[in-house]
């Protein structure tokens, strides 16, 4: 349905009210988002940036959640991106009512060109038994302007690996202060997206770069010892599976060739990042390959499937379990010049579902690492203030 647009509330009345019930309703909200993402990218043109503001409804909070999450994906299936840094088309979702169905209701406004767009989906016909609403919490750990390539959290305070260095902080008050550093002093060029991973047990750490490792302690003092090494990157996806994979030294992604958990080696396409997920008693492996696209493997990396759904080079799996299966958490398609997102997902029938809405960043996303229990650290380039800058993203199941 498309109007010319009036006052908003006014718009809104007459549509709610003049809309026959019953009228092209489609089964479920995923089918709703669907048809409203399609509308919008027709209204805004494919690959459009645009922004989405939500109004809130507190009766129906939680079906604005699920609805925000599967429009959220449907944009991306469109061929749209989520942006606030000049988007080409300004939306305004409100989630509404009326006796028969639950309605999406657009506002599109696009330079002096307004219209309104208007999805719905049924009722059931009896009370939803669904499960409660799934959020993700994000929190800032540290920002500052080198790269950050990883950080990490022994008794000792707190530990941020940088391409030139990793350093020691500890608490002053309510502050952190740097107690040491030391430097990588690598003894050739690092890769461009210089990409590292840091590993604890105990006071123990490993840090890995490309084509050098590092053995440390974090305790009495922060000490280190750096060598060249093509040995494989452990990769985690929570705390429940392992993959070993080569890194390409003089590259910013996997070369292919892993090994599982039950010492199997495998030859698989490049990819950037890889997730477990459970999903009908099995694990199944999520890889971010080179051409864009997320390939499905079995647990012995035997090929499954390709997902429909686009996602962006960074994926990490976590613990949590909110409904059926794992969550695997997901970043946007982009050029890595765009402000960023990530979102989780449950699998459903080999598909990916949305199960929160997106977490928001002020960049792009550099790197997503798992970080055990029901969480990622994520990476970022602030691009409003040009630092970098790690968060801790944590999947909350409803109550």
């Amino acid at each position: 349905m498309i109007a010319v647009v009036k006052p908003w509330h006014a718009v809104l009345s007459a549509l709610l009210f003049f809309l026959p019930l019953g009228a092209a309703a489609a089964d479920d909200v995923s089918g709703a988002a669907r048809e409203l993402a399609r509308k919008t990218a027709a209204f805004a043109g494919r690959g459009a940036l645009v922004s989405v503001t939500w109004r809130k409804n507190s009766s129906l909070e939680s079906m604005a959640a699920q609805a925000r999450a599967a429009f959220e994906a449907a944009l991306q299936e469109a061929g749209l991106r989520i942006s606030e840094i000049t988007p080409a088309a300004e939306l305004r979702i409100t989630v509404s009512e009326s006796a028969a169905q639950f309605l999406l209701v657009e506002e599109a406004a696009k330079g002096d060109e307004h219209q309104v767009f208007i999805a719905s989906w049924k009722r059931a016909d009896t009370p939803s038994t669904s499960a409660p609403a799934v959020a993700l919490e994000k929190k800032l750990l540290w920002e500052q302007d080198e790269p950050i390539l990883d950080i990490a959290f022994p008794a000792a305070g707190m530990l941020v690996l940088s391409p030139s260095s990793a350093t020691l902080y500890t608490h002053a008050g309510a502050q952190w202060e740097a107690q040491r550093s030391v430097s990588l002093a690598p003894n050739k060029p690092l890769p461009k997206d210089v990409r590292g991973r840091l590993r604890f047990k105990g006071t123990s750490f490993e840090a890995l770069l490309p084509g050098i490792a590092c053995e440390g302690v974090s305790e009495p003092a922060l000490a280190m010892d750096c060598h060249t090494s093509d040995d494989p990157w452990v990769l985690e996806s929570g705390s429940r599976a392992l993959l070993l994979a080569n890194f390409a030294a003089t590259r910013n992604y996997f070369d292919g060739h892993v090994a599982t958990q039950a010492g199997q080696r495998k030859v698989v396409p490049p990819f950037f990042s890889a997730a477990s997920v459970e999903w009908q008693g099995r694990t199944w492996w999520l890889l971010a390959t080179l051409d864009g696209k997320t390939q499905m493997f079995d647990a012995a990396l035997d090929p499954a499937s390709v997902l429909a759904l686009p996602w962006g080079s960074d994926i990490a799996g976590t613990d949590a379990h909110c409904g059926s299966g794992s969550q695997v958490l997901a970043t946007r398609p982009g050029d890595g010049s765009q402000p960023d997102a990530v979102q989780a997902f449950t699998m459903v029938d080999r598909t990916p579902e949305p199960l929160t809405g997106a977490a928001e960043f002020p960049g792009p996303v550099l790197v997503l690492w798992t970080s055990g229990g029901n969480g990622a650290t994520v990476m970022v380039h602030d691009l409003r203030t040009g630092k970098y800058a790690a968060y801790a993203l944590t999947v909350v199941c409803g109550g």
